[in-house]
């Protein structure tokens, strides 16, 4: 992170980066155009589209995809579907259309697995072999091909660039009615004032927890990976902490509509996440954590007449570098290192 970065510059920073590095997919729509940027500079694009039990939309979002990006112009050069244990017809949906499948409880199993998306995705930078990986998620309903485009856009035109974080409108789906700018509630309610206290470098970013981004592999295997919910929270903080701010992107991607959560599961995103935020404060030694923190959370359940208390683990385990771990080396070519590092946490 840039050392110059007191507190009474950062709003001048935050403004500058916010006026310079915030894009509209809708600047990438000519995918002729990037294509030849991606052919001029010789690089190899990858999809990872995570999954968990998404079998009513995967189809959609698969299809849209692979149709504009892979058969119309072949800005992708792999799409794959990246499974977290599906129970119903996610991963039969997607064998079916052709697209590839990997489970990541059975990949790098040698290092045991964790539940969680930041699992996935980090196993998903072993199984993916382009320079520039891109995550979507599988939930959207309104699916479009600028999910995809408009995040990689940013990277394909700037080689200073290191990581793009998408953002759009997120309206709440309650019932049959469409409520403008009723979603996000963990980012508004816990994401953003956390950014806003300890890391106020990065409080332009529009949604820092969006599951629609894209980044540079040598940048990303560089970077550990939180196996939970706070994924984009430590990929955030570490890019800024190890690129500077200007390293990473927004792009506007309109309007996004998926089925939102119950609030007891945003608790226990929220949960995670300030594991993760005060995880990093302690690293960088802004804070001192006297003792490790609980990684058990009491959900308050009503039934019967009655209200009880559910113990719920919530442990943000941490993934080290990818490039530290030797199957992953010796895919790449690379000299052994010499050792695994174990999860933290």
């Amino acid at each position: 992170m840039n050392n110059s970065s007191t507190p009474n510059r950062i709003p001048d920073i935050v403004n500058r980066w916010f006026a310079e590095n915030t894009y509209c997919s809708r600047e990438f729509s000519d995918l002729d155009r990037l294509l030849a940027r991606k052919r001029e500079q010789g690089i190899t694009i990858s999809l990872g589209l995570p999954a968990l039990n998404e079998e009513k939309t995967v189809g959609k979002v698969l299809r849209t995809i692979k149709a504009a990006l892979m058969d119309d112009v072949p800005l992708l050069d792999e799409m794959v579907l990246i499974d977290s244990g599906s129970v119903d017809y996610t991963r039969e949906v997607a064998e079916e259309l052709g697209i590839p499948v990997f489970i990541h409880q059975n990949v790098l199993t040698a290092h045991g697995s964790f539940d969680g998306k930041g699992e996935g995705l980090w196993k998903s930078l072993y199984m993916l072999q382009g320079d520039i990986i891109a995550w979507v998620d599988t939930d959207i309903t309104n699916i479009h091909p600028r999910f995809v485009y408009g995040v990689l856009g940013p990277l394909l035109v700037d080689p200073g660039i290191q990581y793009v974080k998408g953002f759009y409108r997120r309206p709440l789906v309650d019932e049959d009615r469409l409520l403008a700018g009723g979603g996000g509630r963990v980012t508004e309610l816990t994401a953003r004032p956390l950014i806003n206290l300890f890391f106020p470098e990065l409080s332009g970013l529009v949604q820092p927890l969006s599951g629609e981004y894209a980044g540079r592999r040598s940048a990303l295997e560089r970077l550990p990976f939180f196996t939970g919910y706070a994924v984009e929270t430590g990929l955030l903080i570490d890019l800024l902490e190890n690129h500077g701010l200007f390293s990473i992107a927004q792009a506007d991607l309109q309007e996004r509509i998926h089925h939102n959560q119950p609030l007891p599961s945003l608790s226990k995103m929220s949960f995670a996440i300030m594991q993760a935020v005060f995880r990093r404060l302690h690293k960088s030694r802004k804070i001192e954590l006297l003792e490790e923190f609980n990684k058990t959370m009491n959900m308050i359940r009503y039934e019967a007449g009655h209200f009880y208390l559910d113990g719920v683990p919530v442990h943000e385990r941490e993934r080290p570098p990818m490039i530290e771990v030797e199957e992953y080396r010796r895919k790449r070519g690379m000299e052994p290192r010499g050792g695994i590092k174990e999860p933290v946490g």
